[in-house]
């Protein structure tokens, strides 16, 4: 995929640049893999927003895709590659019989004809194949891996990313991921070989607020902007600072800007170098 960028014919043009969708063979979804997908505004079931800054934008059909990809051993055939407006890369529609089509994530360099296959065992580790982490060798590039045994994939799925197979010793693989975060997954779980496609998805610029907007973002200020009923920084004469004795805080009033609240450490056994160490 490239990036197109238009004249600046507007303030909303300048600047900004959309997909190239040359890529894409077939426009209207499969409608057996899709499903109504329902807005919540950012609402919980009681009605109150629990996450600000959401709602509106571009009704969307949510498209099913198959992160397992339990098929093992079915060789199955790309027969179209479509844009997927809930997520950064493409995805293809993959038949395996007349009666048995899958969405899987496109990886880089997938087109039509393309021939992916999922197996237990050992196989011919070309992009689009998938199959446990003991079989890859090691050093090739991965994506959709599985954290637990036939979970189905969720490390390294966003457009253009991939992971690095670093060694397989034991009951683990040592997995080197996008962040630059090292960690041990038992090597039983299965990865596909290659890397995410539609990699310059990271390089589109929306160049205007309403793109945002139908996403299904609405806006967002800082809260020294506000008055002091919305945002512990809120009121004072023009352009106030935040002025706290305690320090920053959240629209909840509590600590904000540095201080960490992250508790629950369950996984830290698995890692074994943090993505926020430098070397």
């Amino acid at each position: 995929m490239a990036v197109k960028v238009y004249k600046p014919t507007t303030p909303g043009r300048r600047k900004a640049s959309v997909q190239d969708f040359s890529d894409i063979t077939k426009k209207r979804p499969e409608k057996s893999l899709t499903k109504r997908l329902k807005r919540h505004s950012g609402r919980n079931n009681t009605g109150q927003i629990t996450v600000r800054h959401r709602g509106g934008g571009v009704k969307r059909l949510y498209r099913i895709i198959d992160f397992a990809r339990q098929n093992f051993d079915v060789e199955g055939t790309v027969i179209a590659v479509e844009y997927d407006p809930n997520r950064g890369p493409r995805i293809l529609l993959v038949e395996y019989s007349p009666n048995n089509k899958a969405y899987i994530l496109a990886y880089e360099g997938a087109k039509v004809g393309d021939k992916v296959l999922s197996s237990k065992a050992s196989i011919e580790p070309i992009p689009g194949a998938r199959m446990p982490l003991e079989h890859i060798p090691v050093g090739m590039f991965i994506y959709n891996i599985e954290m637990s045994l036939g979970a189905g994939g969720r490390l390294v799925r966003g457009a253009g990313l991939a992971a690095q197979l670093q060694a397989v010793e034991g009951k683990y693989a040592q997995i080197k991921l996008p962040s630059g975060e090292m960690r041990l997954i038992l090597k039983g779980c299965l990865a596909t070989v290659g890397r995410v496609g539609n990699s310059d998805y990271r390089l589109v610029r929306l160049g205007k607020a309403g793109r945002k907007r139908y996403k299904g973002w609405r806006p967002v200020v800082k809260g020294k902007n506000m008055n002091p009923v919305d945002h512990p920084h809120g009121g004072g004469e023009g352009h106030s600072p935040i002025g706290l004795k305690g320090g920053p805080k959240t629209p909840w009033g509590k600590k904000a800007l540095g201080l960490k609240t992250r508790k629950r450490k369950a996984s830290d056994k698995m890692i074994i170098k943090s993505r926020k160490r430098k070397k």
